[in-house]
C-alpha cells in the first residue's frame, strides 16, 4: 500500500513538472480582463454589448452598466458588437505579465440614413383626384357645431377623457403642500373640526345642500 502511494505521488510530481515546463515553452497564460464600454459622445455606459474573442466562440455580454469581465490569452483580439454603435476591435498585447487588466472601451454611434419614402393615401394620383372631387363638404358651420355637441359624444368624452396637464400639476402640488403642512404631526382630519361642523349645520339649515334656499 505504501509503495502504491509513493508511486502515485511521484507520478503527480512528474506530471506537474511536465505541465509547468510545457507552459514555459509555449508561453501560454491566462488573464482576467475587465472593463467598461462607454458611448463616445455622452460617455454613458452601453448595456448588452457582445465582446467576442476573434476567431473563437468565446465571449461575454456587458451588463446594464456596460461592465464586462472575461478570461483571455495574451495576443488575443477582442471584437465589440452593438446594435446602435459601430463595431470596434481591441488588440491585447502579447507581452502582458500581470493576471488582471482593466480597460475602458469607447464606441461610436452608428447612424443609418434610409432612403426617403413617400406615403400616399391612394395608390395613384388619378384615384386621389377622383376621391377629392367626390368629397361632400356641404355641411355648414352650424351643422358641424351641432354634430360636435351631440350628447352621446360629450358623454363619451366625459367618461374617457383624462385630466389635462395643468389639472394633474394642480393635484400634485396640493398633495405636496398638504404633506409639507402636516409634516411631523398628524394629518388634518376635518371630521372632528367644530368649525366645519358649524358650517355644515348652517348650510343644511339654509337649504344650500338641497340646492334650494330656505325661505324665512
Amino acid at each position: 500500500m505504501r509503495n502504491t502511494f509513493l508511486l502515485f505521488a511521484f507520478f503527480l510530481i512528474v506530471s506537474a513538472g511536465a505541465q509547468t515546463a510545457n507552459s514555459k515553452q509555449t508561453g501560454v497564460s491566462y488573464i482576467q480582463f475587465s472593463g467598461v464600454v462607454l458611448d463616445q459622445d455622452s460617455l454613458t455606459p452601453i448595456p448588452f454589448v457582445s465582446i467576442l474573442v476573434k476567431g473563437t466562440n468565446r465571449g461575454v455580454v456587458s451588463d446594464f452598466y456596460g461592465f464586462f469581465s472575461m478570461v483571455i490569452n495574451p495576443g488575443d483580439e477582442l471584437e465589440f458588437y452593438s446594435i446602435s454603435h459601430k463595431r470596434r476591435n481591441y488588440k491585447i498585447a502579447d507581452t502582458l505579465q500581470n493576471k488582471y487588466y482593466y480597460a475602458i472601451q469607447v464606441l461610436t454611434k452608428d447612424t443609418i440614413q434610409l432612403q426617403t419614402v413617400d406615403v400616399y393615401p391612394w395608390p395613384t394620383k388619378d384615384e386621389f383626384r377622383r376621391a377629392f372631387l367626390a368629397l361632400n363638404l356641404s355641411d355648414s358651420d352650424a351643422e358641424r357645431a351641432d354634430k360636435n355637441l351631440i350628447r352621446e359624444e360629450l358623454s363619451y368624452l366625459e367618461r374617457t377623457q383624462g385630466a389635462s396637464a395643468s389639472e394633474n400639476y394642480k393635484y400634485a402640488m396640493q398633495a405636496y403642500y398638504t404633506k409639507v403642512y402636516t409634516a411631523g404631526q398628524q394629518p388634518s382630519f376635518t371630521l372632528l373640526n367644530p368649525v366645519k361642523w358649524a358650517e355644515f349645520i348652517e348650510a343644511w339649515r339654509s337649504g344650500k345642500l338641497s340646492g334650494k334656499s330656505k325661505t324665512k
